[in-house]
């Protein structure tokens, strides 16, 4: 079966008005796949029962990333509609079904559409994680309960191409870089217009933490460093922009501790897609001190804005960030190490050269790109078959 063959495509998954980097990327691949193919969107009525998620899983307060022609069928812990929505798909025999797959609690929903749709109907999973950043018991059989009955897969690190190898031996996939979310350029702020809606001088050296802060994100660990930085860096500033997932009394205590409130801006609580912009426009450096990963959208999101990154020598994060080039890869719960290549950027003023270097990295990182692996990957299930 050649390429072109390649006409009708369904994808499952989140967007618009559900909130996250998920949602994101499967509205910028939808997309860029409907440049070229009919593409049917089929997302959640119901995506995780409020028992399991407490917090708003949906914000209406921006469309960017809005989807035309969505149908939000699929109420993933009702088996019931699981059949039928798998039956109305698969009545219209499309070529690929492209499933995005981040977390096992879909499971069940997807094994039971599966089994719906048969074995004729291709299906290629988008791997965000293999298995999730917090590791619980069965994980691994649910998710292999899924995915060995996929046809083809895409992965965005090495960690996660290892891990799909280890539920399906002879898994067809395509490792590739997690593209860039230049979607959330949405006024072309320059970095004056971003820190003047952020009251920031332009003397201030801004680094900024993104996203919701978890655990293994490390943020404790550039909050060590900051002291150092502080030091040898002046008007170094430090943004942490997102929602606390744990404990934030521990890090007030632990910027306390390092005597750097006054170096320290914190803007707690989910950032809405329209006000994204003016953090990465206003900030000179995005740090990402993870004590463990698989990838990152955030690196992306940084790339978008041409801006640099340090991020850590874990899971796929490596893989994107060219040492020296495009940031910084120090090794994890190294504060010396962070602190240095903070240090090193702002000292050797390696903004212009760095930006220069993530403009040249565009194609790699293009949704064209995406959908060339797409296409590959099913040229070749098809002609294995």
């Amino acid at each position: 079966m050649k390429q072109e063959h390649l006409k009708e495509i369904v994808m499952i998954g989140p967007v618009y008005p559900y909130k996250g980097g998920i949602a994101h990327y499967t509205a910028l691949l939808c997309r860029a796949l409907r440049n070229k193919y009919h593409v049917e969107m089929i997302s959640y009525k119901m995506q995780y029962p409020k028992i399991l998620f407490k917090k708003e899983q949906k914000d209406f307060s921006n469309d960017a990333f809005k989807l035309e022609n969505t149908e939000y069928l699929i109420h993933t812990a009702n088996p019931f509609n699981c059949i039928a929505v798998a039956r109305k798909i698969r009545k219209k025999k499309p070529d690929l079904v492209i499933v995005q797959w981040w977390h096992p609690y879909f499971a069940p929903c997807y094994w039971i559409m599966e089994k719906v749709l048969g074995k004729k109907t291709k299906i290629l999973f988008v791997c965000h994680n293999v298995f999730p950043h917090e590791r619980f018991p069965m994980d691994k059989a649910l998710t292999r309960l899924v995915l060995k009955n996929g046809d083809c897969f895409i992965t965005q690190s090495g960690m996660d191409s290892d891990d799909l190898q280890t539920i399906k031996r002879d898994a067809r996939y395509c490792q590739t870089v997690h593209p860039t979310y230049n979607a959330f350029k949405l006024k072309n702020l320059t970095k004056s217009e971003g820190r003047d809606l952020l009251s920031i001088a332009s003397e201030e050296k801004i680094l900024l933490f993104f996203g919701f802060v978890r655990e293994y994100k490390g943020l404790s660990h550039i909050i060590k460093a900051l002291p150092e930085i502080v030091e040898k860096v002046p008007g170094a500033r430090l943004f942490i922009v997102g929602d606390f997932d744990g404990d934030k009394e521990k890090y007030l205590q632990m910027i306390q501790e390092n005597q750097v409130e006054k170096n320290v801006s914190i803007f707690d609580g989910y950032i809405p897609d329209n006000e994204v912009e003016k953090f990465f426009a206003a900030c000179d450096l995005v740090v990402l001190p993870y004590e463990s990963a698989t990838q990152s959208g955030i690196v992306q999101i940084a790339y978008g804005f041409e801006k640099p990154v340090v991020v850590t020598n874990v899971g796929g994060l490596p893989e994107v960030v060219e040492d020296g080039k495009t940031g910084y890869v120090v090794e994890p719960r190294n504060e010396g190490q962070l602190a240095d290549a903070v240090v090193r950027f702002f000292n050797e003023k390696k903004a212009d050269g760095f930006q220069e270097n993530i403009q040249k990295e565009a194609y790699r990182y293009s949704w064209d790109r995406m959908v060339e692996v797409v296409e590959r990957l099913y040229q070749d299930s098809s002609e294995n078959e």
